[in-house]
This record gives structure tokens, C-alpha cells and sequence, in this order.
């Protein structure tokens, strides 16, 4: 029975745990890896050193994902490029929530494993130790010599043929951390949209536009509509489920009577929305109002397209005015989809639908864990964060923990300036995408265990 890779639909709620497999060189690390992973990835040869760097793979056993890390051979007093192929071990060890530590069992316990067990007790990090190269009950049974080594049962494996590695990874996923409560997966039925914005934008009118019937109420007062209105519209010949909301006009806390529970109301069908369309007068300023519903969607965490409406209105001059009022009051936003829209004449609602379906794309996207590494390293190598009282903390390693929206955490030694986690966010969008979805990016430190101690990552 071996592994697949994780699919990159399926749902990761908080971070992906981490087991590193370490140990010193020519153990067969690699080997095990590719057992795990199911796939032949990790470069492996006979010659000591392949590995150098910490390699992440996404991984997944009965039914749990995690993410493994293969790692190059460690060796207490390495020197040169061997120090640093052993810090890195040193580094995935702190990282990881379990680590494996393999032995060759035709080999035994040798003084490089010994001093590797001493390094792993430093870290307090729960380890299995795997017995490799069992690939016969005779060479099983000498790995009972590896109790010596005072880690506990050592489990004997052949990563080569697969033997004993169902018992292995069983034990893995008993000693990583509970997994988080899994809630039955919802039949998909139409995708969720929240119409949202101020009063008398145009939001019923563009209701009524896109089902091609009367709706909802339209009426030059503002404020027409309270309650809101689910309605299945065909839109770029698929059906979607819009919800018309009030306008909201003054602050909730400000708000009294009917005004109040519009606002709750909106705030409520943002949060059972997949995606929202806060709909913007094209004809006037970008107002406070508008960018607190802004705020109100991307804080939720929702796939966001902004409709310009009224664009039959905007003359040259205003178009002026406007590009440079999206420039100052959206900056925030860039990421957001933006179409220039008219209710009342029709003008380029045809655009809506490839605009949500982009969104909700980049709203669901999942990114290889290897490849966001490798793109990683290749960043921070290229722009190091800066030096902050003689130090600077350095992003060893990430893991997207989620999706609806994208949360991607950063393992790191130290804590990053504001600065470089937004330089991080941004530069992942420019490779990545991500084009109409907020994106999370959290940052876990490793915490120092006390004075001289390894690090140990905490969430």
C-alpha cells in the first residue's frame, strides 16, 4: 500500500502537520521518502550527499494529509558544506511536529547515530525510529539491537520494497497532533453571491437585469430594499444564487430600527456568500461607505468582484477622476476584479460571469507545497529580510494551510517585520495569482526552548 499525493481540491483546515526524516548519510532517507510520497521524486543514488537542501512533499495516509521533509545526512562536528547540509537537518528537525530518524539496520547503532539521538532529545520533538534496509525477517530481527539507542521501539522497514511501511506511517499519524473535527462535505448546489453596497447603487436593478424579470423593487429612494432576496439567475449560462441586500448607509453601531438589521442582514449574507459583487456608483466619489463594505468582505474572507455601475453616466472627465480615486482609495485591494458595468442599458453584465468564476478559481487554488518552496527559497535567497538589531530572521520553510481563501503560514526563526510579510503576500500574488481572492499569509516562529536550547515551532 503506498501514498498519493495530496489532491490539490481537497480542503486543509489550519496547518498541514510536518514529519522531517532525518538521520545520517547513506541511511536511505530519500528512499523512504519516495515510499511515503508513493511516487519516485527524491533524487536517490548510493553516493553519500545527494540530498543537501530540506525538500518538502505533500503526502497523505488513510485519509490524512501531512507534509513530509526529506533532509541530507547529519553528522555532529561536519564542517563546510557538510555543517551546512546538517543545519538544515537541525532546521527541518525544529519545524517539523514528528520527526523519523533512520538507521541502517545491517549496520546497528553507530556514533554518528548517537550523537544524532542527543541532537533529537535537544529539539523535544516526538521521534520514531525507523529501522531501514530490513528487507528480510533475519536482518528484522538484529533491529531489536536499536532499543540501545533509548528511543523505543524501532519499527523495521525495507523503504525499498515497501515492507513494514503500513505500520510505520500508522504510528505517524498517532503521533502527530489531532487532527482538526471533519465536518460531512455539503452537496455543491449553486455558487453564492452576495450583491452588496450602498443605497441606491443599482443593486436591485441589477438583479432584475441579470433574471431578466422584475425581482425587486426599484425605486429612485434609497434604501427600497430591507430584506434580503435569494434568486437563481442564469448568468454566462450557469446558475448562480444571488442575494439582493439593503443598503447599508450608517455605521451598525450608529444605525437604529430598520437600519440596524439591513446592516446585520448584509453582514450576514457576506458571511453565507462564496463571492459578493459590491457594486460602486461609477457617477460619484468612492465614498467611506463603499470602502467599509469592502472591508466587511474581504475581512470575511470572500471572493470579491467590484461593479462600477452606472457607467453609462461617466463622461471623460469623471473617468479621469475615477482612475485616480481607485488608484488612492483601492490600493489596499488590487487583487480585487473590477468590471465597468450598466444596469439600466445592459452594458457588459455579460462580463459578471467570467469575473466570479476567476475569482472563486483563484478563491479555491491550492499550490504544490513543493513548488511554493521552491519558489520560496529562490525568493528570500534573492530579497533576505532586513537586519534588525544585528539579526535577521530567516523563512525556512511553508505549507498552505487552507483554502476559501488561500492561508499560507511561514515557519520562521524569529518573528518578520510587517513590511515583509506584505513583500511576501505580494510577490506570492505576482506568481501565483490569486486574482479576485484575499490571501492569508501567518507566520509561525520557532521558540526557543530556553537558554542554548533548539528551537521548537509553536502555532
Amino acid at each position: 500500500m503506498s501514498l498519493e499525493a495530496v489532491p490539490q481540491e481537497e480542503e486543509i483546515t489550519g496547518p498541514v502537520p510536518v514529519v522531517a526524516v532525518v538521520g545520517r548519510p547513506n541511511v536511505g532517507k530519500s528512499t523512504l521518502v519516495n515510499r511515503i510520497i508513493g511516487r519516485r521524486q527524491a533524487v536517490v543514488e548510493d553516493t553519500p550527499g545527494v540530498t543537501r537542501d530540506r525538500v518538502p512533499y505533500d503526502a497523505e495516509w488513510s485519509g490524512r494529509q501531512f507534509t513530509v521533509v526529506d533532509t541530507g545526512g547529519w553528522e555532529p562536528d561536519a564542517k563546510d558544506r557538510a555543517a551546512a547540509i546538517a543545519a538544515q537537518a537541525e532546521i527541518a528537525v525544529a519545524t517539523a511536529d514528528v520527526v523519523l530518524f533512520v538507521v541502517d539496520s545491517t549496520v546497528g547503532a553507530t556514533d554518528v547515530d548517537e550523537a544524532a539521538v542527543r541532537m533529537l532529545r535537544r529539539s523535544a520533538k516526538p521521534v520514531l525510529l525507523v529501522a531501514n534496509k530490513a528487507d528480510n525477517q533475519s536482518v528484522e530481527l538484529e533491529s531489536a539491537g536499536l532499543w540501545s539507542l533509548g528511543l523505543g521501539q524501532p519499527y523495521p522497514v525495507s523503504a525499498l520494497h515497501g515492507r513494514g511501511s503500513g505500520d510505520l506511517l500508522d504510528a505517524v499519524l498517532e503521533a502527530l497532533p489531532a487532527p482538526p473535527p471533519v465536518t460531512e462535505p455539503e452537496e455543491r448546489g449553486p455558487r453564492r453571491v452576495a450583491l452588496v453596497g450602498r443605497p441606491n447603487v443599482g443593486k436591485s436593478s441589477l438583479l432584475n437585469r441579470l433574471a431578466k424579470e422584475e425581482r425587486a423593487v426599484v425605486d429612485a429612494v434609497a434604501g427600497t430594499t430591507v430584506d434580503p432576496v435569494d434568486s437563481l439567475v442564469q448568468i454566462g449560462g450557469e446558475t448562480w444564487q444571488l442575494v439582493d441586500t439593503a443598503g447599508l448607509r450608517k455605521r451598525a453601531g450608529r444605525a437604529s430600527g430598520t437600519e440596524y438589521y439591513a446592516s446585520l442582514r448584509t453582514a450576514g449574507a457576506i458571511d453565507a456568500a462564496e463571492v459578493a459583487v459590491v457594486l460602486l456608483d461609477a457617477s460619484e466619489p468612492i465614498s467611506e461607505q463603499d470602502q467599509r463594505i469592502l472591508g466587511m468582505v474581504t475581512e470575511a474572507g470572500r471572493a470579491l468582484v467590484i461593479a462600477f455601475n452606472k457607467w453609462d453616466l461617466v463622461d471623460d472627465d469623471r473617468r479621469y477622476q475615477l482612475e485616480k480615486e481607485i488608484d488612492r482609495e483601492l490600493r489596499r485591494i488590487p487583487w480585487a476584479l473590477r468590471v465597468n458595468i450598466s444596469a439600466k442599458t445592459g452594458r457588459a453584465v455579460d462580463k459578471l460571469a467570467p469575473a466570479l468564476r476567476t475569482a472563486l478559481e483563484s478563491w479555491e487554488t491550492r499550490v504544490p507545497t513543493g513548488q511554493l518552496n521552491q519558489w520560496l527559497t529562490a525568493l528570500v535567497q534573492a530579497t533576505p529580510h532586513p537586519v534588525r538589531g544585528g539579526r535577521a530572521p530567516r523563512v525556512l520553510f511553508a505549507t498552505q494551510a487552507g483554502t476559501r481563501p488561500p492561508r499560507f503560514v511561514l515557519f520562521t526563526t524569529g518573528p518578520l517585520d510587517a513590511g515583509y510579510q506584505r513583500f511576501v503576500e505580494r510577490k506570492l500574488r505576482e506568481e501565483f495569482g490569486f486574482a479576485g481572492s484575499p490571501v492569508e499569509v501567518s507566520v509561525r516562529p520557532r521558540k526557543r526552548t530556553g537558554p542554548g536550547g533548539r528551537g521548537k515551532a509553536h502555532g
